[in-house]
């Protein structure tokens, strides 16, 4: 049954209608009337009841954690209600230890002796051959994403469906607050013909979706409802909460996502990925420092002209512990949002990669094109080429966008 004809735990009343209204004005000071709970919340207030008489595995990091930041996967290997078998690890492992690129392999874990299997790199009949190797009979999805298509955990999410569909898995997904809103998509929709990791499917660049809304968008539109997906949906969550309105603590995706702030500019700033310039990492401030050698005051002062809303950009000068400019000293600015309502990341991302071309000489793309991947086509990189302003390039996706954004109210589950 597809997640659009099953849902465990609804709950009633307006928070939990099964459509949302459109995006909403919020407030950083705003704060949800009930205190959101996640579906592992829910789901253990239940009493496990949907898991009961099945072999379980789980897939998750370290953010499959409780309110009071215990882990998942050591609360359920406690309780007797619970059969729980092994493991997955998605990309930067199961315990988070690795950098990007990478992932923790196959372990014993020393905390529960559980057994670990590794995801990333994996999909298809091998990963179906994974679970059907670990013997469980349902697999569960905990883990909390940031929001943006290039973000692996939603294809992490995406392939371990499908593996589920080819195994003959049970798939529950339990769902968390999308960081920075729920409130629109933004960006441009990925080209099937430029499907990789970080893009499998043609959905927006920021999806302003929760893993359980895109479970059921990625079950129907993309996997033919063959997945066997349930999901435990949040309660008190609304479209238009930010992280900080939740109560919930923030660990870290990944090791270059330290806060919720890094998921406010990510969607955006992570296209630098794509050029020579650095995007911040081996800093305090991922994705929002971004600098190369020779850039100086130039960028800050031609970005500010914009008058971008929601940001404003200082000047800022910084040394990289590693990746990109290791060690050296390197010129450029750094992302100050001071109305994350009105800021548009995408757009804003875009605007940076024009400006930063037009200030500094040395700018070019990474050669293999990895820009094309994480914007799903060629086109910013060519109309960036060819002279286009950030609001032309802006301007091109608007058509793909509205489509994607129709598409997605089918799946939406909250207000």
């Amino acid at each position: 049954m597809s997640l659009s004809r099953r849902v465990l735990l609804a709950g009633t009343g307006a928070a939990a209608a099964g459509t949302a209204a459109g995006p909403a004005a919020a407030s950083p000071a705003r704060h949800s009337p009930a205190r959101p709970r996640t579906g592992f919340e829910r789901l253990a207030a239940d009493g496990y009841r949907t898991l009961a008489g099945q072999r379980v595995g789980v897939v998750t990091n370290p953010t499959g954690v409780t309110r009071d930041v215990r882990h998942i996967v050591d609360v359920l290997h406690a309780d007797p209600r619970v059969r729980l078998t092994a493991v997955f690890g998605p990309e930067h492992g199961f315990r988070g230890t690795a950098q990007a690129g990478g992932s923790e392999g196959r372990y014993d874990d020393p905390a529960t002796g559980l057994p670990v299997y590794d995801t990333y790199g994996v999909s298809g009949q091998p990963l179906a051959d994974v679970f059907t190797a670990a013997g469980v009979d349902t697999v569960v999805f905990d883990i909390q994403d940031v929001g943006a298509r290039f973000y692996t955990y939603i294809w992490t999410l995406y392939d371990c469906m499908a593996a589920a569909a080819l195994a003959g898995k049970r798939f529950v997904v339990l769902d968390r607050p999308n960081p920075v809103t729920g409130r629109a998509a933004s960006g441009p929709v990925l080209d099937k013909a430029f499907a990789t990791f970080v893009g499998r499917e043609p959905i927006a660049q920021a999806h302003g979706m929760t893993v359980a809304e895109l479970a059921g968008l990625f079950d129907a539109e993309f996997l033919g409802g063959r997945v066997r997906v349930e999901a435990v949906r949040m309660t008190g969550w609304r479209r238009e909460d930010f992280f900080d309105s939740t109560g919930l603590p923030w660990v870290p995706p990944s090791p270059n996502m330290p806060t919720p702030d890094t998921a406010l500019v990510y969607a955006g700033t992570c296209l630098f990925e794509g050029t020579n310039l650095s995007e911040g990492r081996g800093t305090t401030r991922p994705f929002e420092l971004l600098g190369a050698e020779g850039i100086d005051a130039g960028w800050s002062a031609a970005a500010n002209a914009l008058e971008l809303p929601g940001v404003r950009f200082r000047e800022a000068y910084f040394a990289p512990a590693f990746s990109k400019f290791q060690g050296r000293t390197v010129g450029g600015v750094q992302l100050h949002v001071h109305d994350r309502e009105s800021y548009d990341p995408v757009r804003t991302g875009v605007a940076l990669l024009v400006t930063a071309k037009k200030v500094w000489s040395g700018f070019a793309w990474r050669p293999d094109h990895w820009i094309d991947k994480l914007t799903g086509s060629a086109a910013v990189r060519t109309m960036i080429d060819a002279g286009a302003g950030h609001d032309e390039v802006v301007g091109a996706w608007r058509e793909g966008l509205r489509a994607f954004r129709t598409v997605r109210e089918r799946y939406l589950l909250y207000r």
